[in-house]
């Protein structure tokens, strides 16, 4: 599956500036899941799912309250999730997030992060069929044979649970990802290194050089558009 610790780039690793994104990002998701729904995560399940994550990736109370009592209050701000697909040096394949309120600027500068680093964007559905979107946890504290009884015990069919020297991960279907933290909560985890809807790639591409170094550049122009939520790619 191509999977890494040292990919996981998510939790208390990251950096500050990183940080700030994710809790924006959050912010605004958060936002959408309560205007779209009830605001309420006892009764809007996508709200809840989205709360789970932005509580496990460190977003504090007052931001998340914030976000759900703008969507309370009738705010018309209005995002759109758009996902772009497109290819990298030596045919990487690289999918893009988005959360937008103006698609015209968002697709301008993806196609541009594109196209000034050896890049191409491709047309809709023409790398997602590489990758499987899956429900992430990454943790310590806890051993894979407990958690994989914790997770059986719960009727719950993951499609993977790895330990590493740093912890444990477990690979969950999309649709999962509430029923696995709260197991994971239950077993009492506390220390989450990542937790969030991912797409993992079903095979990777090795780079090297210099063709290694154009990649990078390319991921890195994307990651720091302001749209951008997330950049998925199958290199090693």
């Amino acid at each position: 599956m191509g999977r890494k610790w040292n990919n996981i780039k998510y939790g208390k690793a990251s950096k500050d500036a990183a940080r700030s994104k994710v809790y924006a990002r959050f912010g605004k998701e958060i936002y959408m899941a309560a205007k779209n729904g009830e605001p309420d995560i006892e009764l809007n399940r996508n709200l809840r799912t989205v709360v789970d994550r932005a509580k496990i990736a460190g977003v504090s109370r007052d931001i998340i309250d914030r976000a759900i009592n703008k969507a309370k209050g009738g705010a018309d701000e209005n995002y759109e999730n758009i996902r772009y697909e497109g290819y990298g040096p030596s045919g990487s394949a690289i999918i893009v997030d988005t959360l937008t309120d103006n698609v015209n600027r968002t697709v301008a500068e993806v196609r541009s992060a594109f196209k000034k680093n050896d890049g191409n964007i491709g047309v809709s559905g023409a790398v997602a069929f590489m990758f499987e979107s899956t429900a992430l946890f990454a943790f310590t504290g806890k051993g894979e044979e407990e958690v994989l009884e914790a997770l059986m015990e719960a009727d719950i069919d993951v499609r993977d649970v790895e330990e590493h020297e740093e912890g444990v991960t477990v690979y969950a279907q999309h649709e999962q990802f509430h029923a696995v933290q709260t197991v994971l909560t239950d077993l009492g985890v506390e220390d989450f290194i990542a937790a969030d809807l991912t797409m993992i790639p079903t095979s990777t591409n090795a780079l090297e050089g210099e063709t290694l170094e154009n990649f990078e550049k390319l991921i890195d122009a994307l990651e720091e558009l302001d749209d951008v939520t997330q950049v998925y790619h199958n290199v090693e």
